[in-house]
């Protein structure tokens, strides 16, 4: 199989590395493709008035690797126009930091899957809570992978994304993989009002980084519920012309 790896941590992330060292070792063909540099939050941002700088580098046993100097979305975007043949497919991440609930609105690494989708690519963007180490993200990265060759000729609907979440503890504490639904929990963050030494203010994301960004208290039964109890969570995004049958009917109502 040939697997596009992408993400919005950047090119040189120990995420990134994890997942392509799973790729090459169950015998994939791994392409490449990541930004330049620290991405993360940009969603479905892509670049439309300057240029794409474009860095081809050197890595053992990957066929391409492309350094991009623009965001998530471009790096999957320029994919077609790099290659010769085909990605048969995606994996965006590994992140530092869940992408459950509404945080997948945000994420670049979700973004970036999620762009593959749209060129029919099957897709997954992979998450980890902060705090994980290099033995968790190997454990992580072989999931994903796994699950890729188990889905890769099942037919996906476009648009239709994989997302994966781990906890951050020992692999052997994991929890067994659940589906479940994203948590409308939303984010309890705030900003810091500060003033320049000229005597401008501004303003600065409060958020603590061993914990992340504080968050309402999840419903049971969501992901983000499932991976704050210690599960690996699978949610399959759908978008982009689903539509609840019951709304759909009031609205009709109202047309007429």
């Amino acid at each position: 199989m040939h697997i596009l790896i992408t993400n919005d941590d950047g090119i040189h992330s120990v995420g990134l590395k994890a997942l392509v060292d799973a790729a090459l070792r169950r015998g994939h063909r791994v392409t490449v493709s990541a930004p330049h540099g620290q991405c993360s939050a940009n969603s479905q941002h892509i670049t439309l008035t300057h240029p794409l700088l474009v860095h081809e580098l050197k890595w053992q046993g990957v066929e391409h690797a492309y350094s991009v100097e623009g965001t998530p979305a471009d790096c999957v975007r320029v994919v077609p126009s790099l290659l010769d043949d085909p990605v048969d497919f995606c994996i965006s991440g590994i992140n530092r930091g869940e992408n459950a609930g509404s945080a997948v609105y945000y994420s670049g690494t979700v973004a970036a899957a999620r762009e593959a989708a749209m060129l029919y690519m099957p897709a997954m963007a992979v998450s980890i809570r902060v705090g994980a180490d290099d033995a968790m993200r190997a454990h992580l990265a072989d999931l994903a992978v796994s699950l890729a060759e188990h889905l890769e000729k099942t037919p996906l609907p476009r648009f239709c994304v994989i997302n994966l979440n781990a906890p951050a503890l020992p692999v052997s504490e994991w929890k067994n993989m659940v589906m479940c639904p994203l948590s409308r929990a939303f984010f309890l963050d705030s900003y810091e009002k500060r003033v320049s030494p000229l005597g401008q203010t501004y303003l600065w994301l409060a958020a603590n980084d061993t914990s992340g960004v504080p968050m309402e208290t999840p419903e049971p039964g969501s992901d983000y519920a499932f991976l704050q109890d210690g599960h690996v969570t699978c949610t399959f995004l759908r978008s982009f012309g689903d539509y609840n049958g019951d709304f759909a009917d009031k609205m009709q109502d109202f047309l007429k």
